[in-house]
């Protein structure tokens, strides 16, 4: 069976995190996304375990973000409430904040990597290009962090497979494609997923071998994630007043921006370019990246309101309530079908599905804007019109 699964999202222990974001709710909106597999996410932390275990026969698969000394971000996937209670305690003379959702752990990703085998779990670097936490803000090369091969690279919201494979080293990497959801709302939660190939779905002992297996033995079927420049670290940006910058005015400026003084923060695409060898070549076992939109951002482009108002929820309702998720709604249906809920939205995502959606790309912390319209990015002191379609 095929499923969809997002592997990285947060719980309300985490700073920046809805109060919301307990199991309950994760499970009811993972299910009305489209998802039949979530992340627990946090699963460190020793309230959030108890609570776990409460669900641990649902749709659910153990996972946590610890960030190293470095300050790499680490993906890991765990096999039991077991194996979860035995790396905390591991941690513990590492660590001053376990309490956290999200801790810190003074030890290097080596070392992190080390632990996480013996407790028989799974390991990767988190959204592995974001200028402030990640791998490659840290490191050149994915062997200089871990010393030795992890078990899959997380793109991230600004990145996708075709930058992440003109890498020659992430060439024999399998690719996560996940939400790093901080809260449920249907355009966080499951924003980006994976498709798998499993036998079945479980509990969390069930799920983890499922998933183990279909990442070490490709059976990943597919990536669906954002166009990366809707990403808000794609481009060169200021991290204060978003002006965006070529890589060489970033450097020319001492990465401080002109206008307002504020930290000019280097884009994905720009590190991705100091990356690359020059080409983009795809392995045979790598499955296609689909790029997707959520379904309130087209609400909410259609109609001109904000994502977050009763009108743009109570519509994405009427959709879900109609279709049962919102994967359905964005890739499955006909627009005929869909049009019977809403002509207007049915209109755009027709042109979504067609590549005709433009996208001003995000950066410095800025999320990208999708547009029926041409863009151009303001640039510092320039101006360039993107005239290229979402593809």
């Amino acid at each position: 069976m095929i499923v969809n699964v997002d592997l990285h999202i947060h719980s309300k222990y985490s700073g920046g995190t809805s109060k919301d974001m307990d199991i309950k709710n994760i499970l009811k909106y993972s299910k009305l996304k489209g998802l039949d597999i979530v992340g627990t996410g946090d699963c460190l932390q020793k309230d959030y375990l108890e609570e776990i275990k409460e669900f641990k026969d649902r749709e659910l698969i153990l996972t946590t973000e610890v960030e190293d000394k470095d300050r790499v971000h680490h993906l890991i996937i765990l096999p039991s409430i077991e194996k979860a209670e035995e790396l905390r305690e591991n941690f513990k003379k590492y660590s001053k904040n376990l309490n956290e959702g999200r801790p810190k752990v003074f030890l290097s990703g080596a070392e992190i990597l080390e632990m996480v085998r013996d407790v028989d779990g799974l390991i990767g670097p988190a959204h592995a290009f974001t200028p402030w936490t990640s791998l490659y803000k840290s490191f050149d090369s994915i062997y200089q962090c871990y010393e030795k091969k992890p078990d899959f690279v997380e793109l991230g919201l600004s990145a996708d497979t075709d930058m992440a494979d003109s890498i020659k080293e992430l060439r024999e990497f399998p690719f996560l494609t996940n939400s790093d959801a901080h809260s449920y709302y249907p355009h966080r939660l499951g924003r980006e997923f994976n498709q798998f190939e499993i036998d079945s779905v479980g509990g969390l002992e069930e799920n983890f071998e499922e998933i183990e297996e279909a990442i070490k033995k490709n059976k990943i079927v597919a990536n669906y994630g954002l166009d990366p420049r809707l990403g808000k670290y794609h481009l060169t940006a200021c991290s204060k007043c978003h002006t965006r910058f070529k890589l060489e005015d970033a450097k020319k400026y001492n990465w401080r921006c002109p206008k307002c003084k504020g930290i000019i923060k280097k884009g994905v695409l720009s590190r991705v370019e100091e990356l690359s060898d020059g080409r983009v070549e795809h392995p045979p076992f790598r499955p296609p990246y689909y790029k997707i939109i959520p379904l309130a951002e087209i609400i909410s482009l259609t109609y001109n309101k904000n994502v977050f108002s009763k009108f743009v929820q109570n519509l994405w309702e009427r959709f879900i309530r109609s279709f049962k998720n919102e994967i359905e709604v964005l890739i499955n249906r006909d627009i005929d079908e869909l049009s019977k809920i809403d002509e207007k939205v049915a209109k755009t995502i027709e042109l979504f599905r067609e590549n005709k959606i433009y996208i001003y790309p995000g950066g410095g912390g800025e999320y990208g804007k999708i547009s029926f319209v041409p863009q151009k990015v303001n640039y510092y002191k320039e101006e360039i019109t993107l005239d290229r379609w979402l593809s």
